[in-house]
C-alpha cells in the first residue's frame, strides 16, 4: 500500500490548467495555464477581512460573533480538525465538510435569490483550492478558484464523474438543486441546502495527494513514513484546511508560538514564528511537523534509550509535549529518564495511556499507534 501511494502521486499532484469561462459557468472554450480565476460575488456589501497578526482565539471569535448573530445560537458551526467550515455572502451562506462521516453540506439561508447563491457556493465548494492559504476561512470572502480542486477524485457528479472544471461543477450545482434542494425553518429564517455524499474511500483519496511530500519529509528528517501517516490521520484526517481553539493549523496541527518556532529557530535558523498562511500550506504543514518530531527525537528526548520507548514517548510528546511524558513519572526530568529507560516498552506504554496528566495525551498515544498499524497492514 505504500509504494502505491508513493507512485500515484506522481499524477495526482502535478499542476491544473485553470478555465477560462463566463459568467454562467460553461463549458470553457480555451484554457489559460497562467491565469487565476476568482468566484466573485456581486453584493453592496463589503466583506470583513481579518487581520494578519490576529491571533487564532481573536479570529475564530469575530467568526463566532457574526455566525450567531446571522444563523442563531442553535446552527452555529465553526471549522474544527476534522471538519471544514467556510463562510461566504455576508455570512448567509456556508460550506461544511464532515471528513469522519464523508458528507458535505452546502446551504444558505439568504432570501433573495437563494438557488442562485447556493450555485455559486457549491460551485466554490467542489472547486476549492488544494492549497489553503489562498482561503480565509475565518470571514466571508469568497473562494477563490484555482488550480488543482482539493475535492477531485472525492466526490463524483450525476454521472459518475470526477469533477475538475468550472462548467462541470455549474451542470453538478444545477442537477443538485433540481433534484436534491432541501429546505428548513431556523429561527432566523429560511435555509435552503444540500448534500453530497463523498465517494467511500475519500480518506486515501486525500492520502494520495500527500504521498510525495510525507516521503520527502521523511527522508530529510529521518521520520518514519507511517507515523507521519498516522498523525496526520489523528489530527486532522487529511483535511488540509484544519484549525482548533489551541492555535494549531493544517494538515499536522502545527502550533506556530511552540512547535513551529523551535522549528523556525532549530532545524531552519530563522527568527519568529510561521504564519498561519505558511502553515496552511500543505508542503510546509508536513514539513514543519516532520522537523518537530526530529527536534523530539534528537533533542528533547534523545536520552532516551529504547527505541520503541522512544518512539512511544515522541507521539505522547507531539501532543501533550516532552514535559507532559516526563511529569507522567517525575517532577525531575533527570529522574523521569531514569525511570522511563528501567522499563519495557509495555510498561512505558500502560504509563503514558494511564498515567499521563492529560486526558487527551493519555488517548493520543492509542489512537496513533492504531493508526501506525493499520497503514502498515495495508503494505
Amino acid at each position: 500500500m505504500k509504494n502505491v501511494l508513493i507512485s500515484l502521486v506522481i499524477t495526482l499532484v502535478t499542476a491544473s490548467c485553470t478555465p477560462i469561462f463566463d459568467g454562467n459557468y460553461n463549458r470553457p472554450d480555451s484554457c489559460n495555464c497562467s491565469a487565476e480565476s476568482g468566484n466573485s460575488q456581486s453584493n453592496s456589501w463589503k466583506p470583513s477581512t481579518t487581520k494578519p497578526n490576529q491571533s487564532i482565539e481573536d479570529q475564530l471569535a469575530n467568526l463566532s460573533e457574526h455566525v450567531h448573530k446571522t444563523w442563531g445560537d442553535k446552527e452555529f458551526l465553526e471549522a474544527g480538525k476534522h471538519r471544514y467550515v467556510k463562510y461566504l455572502d455576508g455570512y448567509r451562506t456556508r460550506a461544511h465538510i464532515d471528513f469522519e462521516k464523508g458528507k458535505i453540506y452546502v446551504s444558505t439561508i439568504s432570501q433573495y435569490q437563494p438557488k442562485e447563491t447556493l450555485k455559486k457556493a457549491i460551485i466554490g465548494t467542489v472547486l476549492m483550492p488544494a492549497d489553503p492559504s489562498h482561503v480565509d476561512l475565518f470571514s466571508d470572502k469568497s473562494i477563490p478558484l484555482r488550480g488543482r480542486p482539493f475535492l477531485l477524485g472525492q466526490i463524483k457528479d450525476q454521472e459518475n464523474k470526477d469533477i475538475e472544471w468550472p462548467w462541470r461543477a455549474g451542470e453538478y450545482a444545477d442537477y443538485l438543486i433540481e433534484n436534491k434542494l432541501k429546505t428548513k425553518t431556523i429561527k432566523n429564517g429560511k435555509a435552503y441546502y444540500v448534500e453530497i455524499s463523498m465517494v467511500d474511500d475519500h480518506l486515501e483519496q486525500r492520502e494520495f495527494q500527500y504521498a510525495d511530500l510525507i516521503k520527502k519529509a521523511s527522508k530529510e528528517y529521518g521520520i518514519s513514513i507511517d507515523l507521519i501517516y498516522a498523525i496526520i490521520q489523528t489530527e486532522s484526517s487529511f483535511n488540509p484546511y484544519a484549525v482548533s481553539h489551541a492555535g494549531a493549523y493544517g494538515l499536522m496541527q502545527v502550533i506556530p508560538k511552540t512547535a513551529g518556532a523551535d522549528v523556525f529557530k532549530l532545524v531552519k535558523n530563522k527568527s519568529g514564528i510561521p504564519t498561519k498562511e505558511y502553515l496552511f500550506n500543505p508542503a510546509n504543514n508536513i514539513d514543519t511537523g516532520t522537523a518537530y518530531f526530529y527536534i523530539l527525537k534528537n533533542r528533547y528526548l534523545r536520552d532516551i534509550t529504547h527505541a520503541t520507548n522512544k518512539h512511544y514517548s515522541m507521539i505522547s510528546a507531539y501532543n501533550g509535549g516532552s514535559g507532559g511524558v516526563f511529569s507522567t513519572f517525575d517532577t525531575s526530568k533527570t529522574k523521569a529518564i531514569s525511570e522511563i529507560n528501567s522499563l519495557q516498552p509495555s510498561q512505558l506504554y500502560w504509563a503514558l495511556t494511564n498515567k499521563h496528566p492529560k486526558a487527551e495525551a493519555r488517548r493520543y498515544l492509542e489512537k496513533v499507534l492504531k493508526y501506525q498499524k493499520e497503514f502498515n497492514e495495508k503494505a
